[in-house]
Parts: C-alpha cells; structure tokens; sequence
C-alpha cells in the first residue's frame, strides 16, 4: 500500500485511504495524530512552507486546536515564483507580506476533496472558500476527480495530494503558491 500511496502522490492523483492508512508526502510518513506544523515538518516537499511559516510567526497558530485547512505549496511552487521573491518575503519587514500570502492558504474548517466536491456541485462548477486573510478562493474540477484552486489574481493550483488528515485538520498538497490581490 505504501508504494501504490507514494506513486499516487508523484503522480499528483487524488488518494483515498482507508482509515488508520499511513498516507507519505515528501517521503514522510503523515500522522493523524499529529498537528500540522508537525507533520508539514517532515515532509521534504514542503521545507520553504514550513521555513516561510516560521518566519511569519504561524507556528503556534497552525500547532493550535483548529481546525485547519492549509492548501500546502509544495517547495517548486516557491521556486516558480520570479527569482528573489521568497528571500524576500523571508526578511524581517517583509513579514506582513509573507502572513497575508500564507493565511490566503488557510480555511478556518476542515474541508475534505469530498467537502470540496460538494461545494463545487452545489454551486454550478465552483465554490468560493473564504481564507483565514478575508480572501476568496474558488475551488472547480478539472476533469472528473482533479480539484484546482484559483486565487484572487487568477492563478490556478492543482491539488496533488488530498485529504492528509491532521490532529487539527486537514492539508491538500498544491502545485502553485496562491496570490491575494
């Protein structure tokens, strides 16, 4: 099962998992019982999150009871963004920046793929989610089972892990850092 979860994930595919199942992102085992500046941790793929979490002063927030939902950007999602822009946003005065950007990947609730279908369905092809920075994100399918998240400057993230279940939430692996206005 390990291999046939890893292989999904490479391939960026939805993985539904039995409950208990051990689910791997970035080569690291995700545990529901831990929380997800915990688990986030351990995945190599999501090193500069983690980094750019930090340095926002979100850890204790993220670690805190939730629930969450964090649309995670993995590390070549930051490294798509123009050249200089994430030591930037690293600095000290450039803290406010780095907090907007990420709390726009945040969903006060735990929004599971199937949630999100729903929304989707119930709203005609798309559904808005309100973010933990007052913004809006709006989720639609891309083909029959793929999920994308387009943000406020009309960028669009496909989501290539879903539903790793967290103590408090849950975190859907992205492909592209999400912009509010």
């Amino acid at each position: 099962m390990k291999k046939s979860v890893l292989a999904a994930a490479l391939l960026a595919v939805s993985v539904t998992m039995p409950a208990g199942a051990e689910v791997l992102v970035g080569g690291a085992a995700m545990l529901p019982t831990k929380n997800i500046v915990e688990n986030a941790s351990n995945s190599a793929d999501h090193t500069t999150l983690v980094a750019a979490v930090a340095a926002a002063g979100l850890v204790e927030t993220l670690q805190g009871k939730g629930p969450f939902t964090v649309f995670a950007p993995v590390n070549s999602a930051f490294a798509a963004l123009p050249a200089g822009t994430v030591d930037a946003l690293l600095k000290p005065e450039n803290k406010k920046t780095l907090t907007g950007i990420l709390t726009y990947h945040v969903v006060a609730d735990r929004v599971t793929s199937a949630d999100l279908k729903k929304l989707i369905k119930a709203g005609g092809g798309e559904a808005e989610i309100a973010t933990v920075a007052g913004g809006k994100l709006v989720a639609s399918m891309n083909g029959p089972s793929n999920i994308i998240i387009r943000d406020a400057t009309g960028g669009v993230a496909n989501v290539t892990v879903y539903d790793v279940l967290q103590a408090n939430g849950v975190i859907h692996s992205i492909d592209k850092v999400l912009l509010p206005n």
